[in-house]
């Protein structure tokens, strides 16, 4: 745990200030300073460090464990069969043995 405690600042740090995209000069307009690709990567930067964080916390709170046993819960619900056409369920055409 103490591990993960020193690593984090530096996580932060490399997720707050990413060196490649800061390391080109930006255009400088008459709006603002922001160009749309400085506004993307920042935004990916955010959202995957918010996934990372995300990750992390679903991992040590234990939900990756008995992934096969979790895999068969959908097969659980019942529910009313909407992609089966009418045709397939009928019986008596079947019974011929044309099938």
């Amino acid at each position: 745990m103490t591990r993960l405690a020193a690593l984090a600042p530096v996580a932060f740090v490399s997720l707050a200030f990413p060196a490649l995209a800061l390391a080109h000069d930006q255009p400088e307009t008459a709006q603002s300073r922001w160009v749309m690709a400085d506004w993307m990567i920042d935004t990916f930067f955010i959202f995957s460090g918010l996934a990372v964080i995300a990750f992390i916390a679903a991992w040590k709170a234990g939900h990756f464990q008995e992934l096969d046993r979790l895999g068969s819960l959908p097969l659980l619900i019942e529910e009313e069969d909407y992609y089966t056409p009418d045709w397939a369920l009928d019986e008596e055409e079947w019974a011929d043995g044309d099938a």
